[in-house]
This record gives C-alpha cells, structure tokens and sequence, in this order.
C-alpha cells in the first residue's frame, strides 16, 4: 500500500484586504483587532491621505532649510485673516468640560491602563506616541487593552502579589495619542509601502470604539484624541480630513470626533489660531507640551550659535521664551472657546526619602498653581501620586468652576510678539549638564530599544521628548563648540567630541554601577551608547531619536504575512 502524507497545517495569519500587508506577529487576540474591515477602513485613510502627508512633510523640510539659513519663524502674514477674525470652535463637550488634571501613560502594559484610569485623574492620555516604544507587541496590545478599556471590561491579575486589577465605577475619561504624521509602521504595508503609524493607530482604534457609550464616561467615549507633533496648520487640515472621512464612514454626526492639540513644535506656536480654525469643529483645545517644545527649539535654531541653550534643568517656565509661548496659547484658545492645557509635571513619588518627596511636590505645587493662575484650565501628571496636590491647586483656584474659558483673568490682553517666542534662553552650560545629558539619554534609549517608553529615572518620568532634549543639546553643544563651565571653579572646556567620547566612557560606568552589571550586561545600554553617540556627533542632526533607532525594533513573521498560508 502507498504512503500518505498529511499535509503540514496551514500558518494562521490575518484576514487581510487586497493590498494591505502584516509582517508583525500573529497572535488571536491581536487578530481581533486587525479584522478585515478595520483594515479596509485604515488602507482607505492612507490612500486617500497618503499625498497630502508626504507634502507637509516636504514643507517641514523646506522650512527647516530656511531656517538653517538665517531665516526665523514669524507668523504668516497670509493667514493674518484667520488670526485676526472673529470665529470660535465648537462648543466644548458638557463630558470634558472639567479637565483640570490629566494623567498620562502608554496604552501598554495593562496593569498601567487600569491604574491611569482609576487614578483620580479628569481624563487619562493613552499614549501610542512618546511614552510608548512602538514594538508590535506594545502596540497591538495597546489596542486590545483600550478596546477593553472602553468596553468596561478590562482587568489584569498581578500573580506574583496575588491581586486582581479592575476599573473603578468612575473613572478617568479616555483620550488618545496616536503617533505623529512622520512616523511609519513598518509592521504594515499598504500598497506595497510602511503605512503611516498615527493613521494605524487612529483608525484601528476608531473603527472598534466610536460607538461605546459606557455609564459614567459620558456621551462620545471613543472619539477623543491627542495629536502630537505638527508644525504647521496644514498638518491640522489633513487631521480634520481624516476626522470628517471617519464620521462619514460610519455614519455619525460631524464634529463628533474631539483632539486636543500639542503645541510642542517652536514652529506650531506661530500657527495657533490656524490650527484651531482647521479643526473648529473637532477642536478640543490645545496643550503646552513643553518638553518636545524645547526639543524643537533647538532643532529649528540648530544652525544658530546664538541661541545655544543653557542645561537643560535651567530651561523651565520662567525663561521669557516659555512663559511667553504659554501665554500667548492661553490667550488663543480662550479667545476661540477651547480648553489652554498646561503641562507635564515628571515627578514620580520617592518613597525612601520623605522629606525629598515632599520637596519635589512643592515643586509641583508651585509649577501648577503658576499655571492656574495663568489662565490654564488643566494639567498634565505623570504619575497617580501627584493627583491630590494638582487637583487641590486646581480645583482651590477654579472654586467650583469646571475650567476658567471665558474668564477675563489671565493673560488675555498680553500682548505676545514674534521675538518674545524666540528670544534665546540665559543660564550656564556645564560639563555636568553634558553628563547628565549622556546618563538619561543612553538610559532612556536603552530601556526604549528593550521595549520601555515610559522610564522612570532620577526621581522623574523620562519618555521620548526629554531624551530628545539630552540628545539635540549635545549635538548642539558640539556643533558650535560651546564653552562649558567644569569644576567648582567654573574652569571653561570647550564641547568636543573627544570630550563627549571621555564622558561617556565614564557615564556608562556610571549607570553599570547603578543598575548592577548583570543587569547592564543583559540589558542594550552598550548598543544605547553607540546609537547616542553616533546621534550627538553626526555632521547633520536626526530629526527624532526614535526615527534613526525605530528600524532596530522591527521584527518581521511571515506568519503574519498575505503570502504565507493561512488558516483562517
């Protein structure tokens, strides 16, 4: 009798539409996410957006060339109209019209989403962005966890300590951050290209949640959002082209859709009143993302040697610079009828050192109520322990009031000009700031490359936007052979790279001793340290860290692929 063979079983993989492509990992849980119809409904977005994303981000480039050759950002005297006109945005939603303190963290690990969620907080930021390393996992994961968010049915069981994670009956309300528009998601294909990584991100989560109503969220759960990065009001046009393109697609009402924007870009900030006229009716504000706004202040002005920054633990919101740009936002959005958010508090709580922790939440007490008495209707936290304080500052100012737009206090008739946003910053430059700059730059790259986007260091949560402060400040050090003080005696060294490669060598042993070598030598720190410092020292300065890094995340399954057999 002949043999038989049983045919090998099939590889499961996604139920994917013609030309859309999945090289990430096949998981069932993730395949309940990537659904045929939510692919279908993302590969639309791109390709009907793809053109207008690869224009704007031409016209980025184009500016930053003419910033490299002298030219400074001002504000456009084309759309003088816009800033001038009498207009306002939407009605603020009756759900989130109290925002007076928001916590935020990446939508992966799940334990961190309960805890965000019930954490006290108006309104929890699930980030798909900076806080949040874009392996497949996380992000996939991030999904399944904001799905069942949504749907009141998320929990996670700590085995270890015995402890079951559920939500609360109230809890935070729920915006989300997808990533910025120059980032792709090489884990998908579209067309045979990387999609683009916010349009993955927006229109998974969109199509599975925009019609969750839960008791207790309010009307709208699923259709808030953050949107990180832009530089310029026609990146706000092409959001609100993919908002109306959403709305249409599933039948419900325009304007349904709400974001608040992050102004984070030194270019944006000359582009407020365009970018709240673009999403006037899906506008829920915009926020003092100060951290990335520092970051892009040396981008722009990279060139610059005249506008060198001082350490980095100098520039806070008392340089004219900051204080300027905080008030000039507030101003607008209050002008316009939205939420002027202010910013992140990084602290996280010291549990050994009693009086240290209390030392930092004055801090923060401090920073808050300069914020609240500003003009700002809320804040950012990066961590559960510093709700009470923030809410106490807020909520003792605003005495009873959900936010203060509309109010005739603040800085309403301050008067802003183009050079109070760009006057360059004072205070000292040191070689202890080039070190520290090299300690958390490495740390942060290390933990990110490992699959961390949140990372706790030296009593502060670092996330991408402080590591890309670390980073640009040394290139920019470098670059223009900065004097930097050394030493008590404030002895001045100038910024080279044999001076950067000496201070790594020593700042690499330095977190060795601090993490413990087993731990350094299983962890990528070597391979952080190479990557930084080729990032610090190259003739042109990366745009994002994460950008040059992203492809050493990527990991291709052709299980997951179309061409690979599939049971489905």
């Amino acid at each position: 009798m002949a043999a038989t063979s049983t045919p090998a079983p099939a590889t499961p993989c996604y139920d994917m539409p013609e030309g859309v492509d999945i090289r990430g990992r096949y998981d069932p849980a993730f395949a309940s996410v990537l659904t045929r119809d939510a692919l279908a409904f993302v590969a639309s977005l791109q390709r009907e957006f793809r053109g207008a994303v690869r224009y704007a981000m031409e016209q980025r480039r184009e500016a930053q060339r003419r910033y490299d050759a002298g030219e400074l950002p001002r504000f456009e005297p084309a759309t003088r109209p816009v800033r001038e006109g009498d207009w306002a945005c939407a009605p603020v939603p009756p759900p989130v019209a109290d925002r007076t303190v928001e916590i935020t963290g990446p939508a992966e690990p799940r334990k961190m989403v309960i805890n965000a969620l019930n954490s006290g907080a108006k309104v929890f930021m699930a980030d798909f962005e900076d806080a949040l390393s874009p392996t497949w996992e996380n992000l996939m994961n991030g999904q399944v966890n904001l799905r069942d968010a949504v749907a009141g049915t998320i929990t996670y069981r700590d085995a270890a300590r015995g402890r079951e994670y559920k939500l609360n009956d109230q809890t935070a309300k729920l915006f989300v951050r997808p990533r910025g528009w120059h980032l792709p998601e090489a884990h998908v294909l579209i067309d045979g290209e990387p999609a683009i990584g916010c349009l993955v991100d927006f229109g998974l989560y969109f199509f599975h949640n925009h019609a969750a109503f839960r008791a207790g969220q309010g009307a709208g759960f699923g259709r808030l959002f953050y949107l990180p990065k832009m530089e310029h009001s026609r990146e706000a046009r092409i959001w609100n082209g993919v908002f109306e393109r959403a709305e249409q697609t599933v039948g419900i009402e325009r304007g349904s859709i709400r974001a608040t924007v992050l102004v984070e870009t030194l270019p944006a900030v000359f582009q407020m009143d365009e970018i709240l006229y673009e999403l006037r009716d899906h506008s829920a504000g915009l926020n003092c993302g100060r951290w990335d706004y520092i970051f892009s202040y040396v981008k722009t002005f990279r060139a610059h040697p005249d506008r060198l920054l001082p350490d980095r633990a100098l520039v806070g919101m008392s340089q004219h610079f900051m204080r300027s740009y905080s008030h000039l936002l507030i101003h607008t959005c209050h002008r316009r009828g939205v939420h002027a958010m202010g910013g992140m508090a990084a602290q996280i709580p010291i549990k050994d050192d009693r009086a240290a922790n209390e030392a930092a939440l004055e801090l923060v007490r401090k920073d808050k109520l300069r914020e609240v008495r500003a003009g700002h209707d809320g804040t950012w936290a990066a961590h559960p322990g510093l709700i009470p304080a923030i809410r106490e500052v807020f909520e003792g100012h605003l005495a009873g009031k959900p936010n203060q737009i509309g109010d005739a206090t603040g800085p309403n008739e301050i008067v802003v000009t183009a050079e109070d946003l760009i006057q360059p910053p004072v205070g000292a430059r040191t070689v202890d700031g080039l070190r520290l700059n090299t300690r958390v730059g490495v740390q942060y790259l290390a933990a990110w490359l490992a699959g961390s986007g949140s990372v706790p260091l030296y009593n502060l949560m670092e996330d991408a936007a402080t590591a890309e402060i670390s980073r640009v400040q040394n290139w920019q050090w470098l670059r223009h052979g900065a004097a930097l003080a050394h030493g008590a005696a404030g002895v001045e060294v100038r910024a080279t790279p044999e001076l950067l490669a000496r201070v790594l060598e020593e700042e690499m042993g330095r977190v060795e001793a601090e993490v413990g070598k087993e731990r350094f030598r299983q962890g990528r720190y070597a391979e952080a340290g190479r990557i930084f410092a080729r990032q610090c020292t190259a003739p042109e300065l990366d745009d994002f860290l994460t950008l040059d890094a992203y492809g050493l995340i990527v990991v291709h399954h052709p299980g997951g692929a179309s061409s690979s057999p599939c049971k489905l």
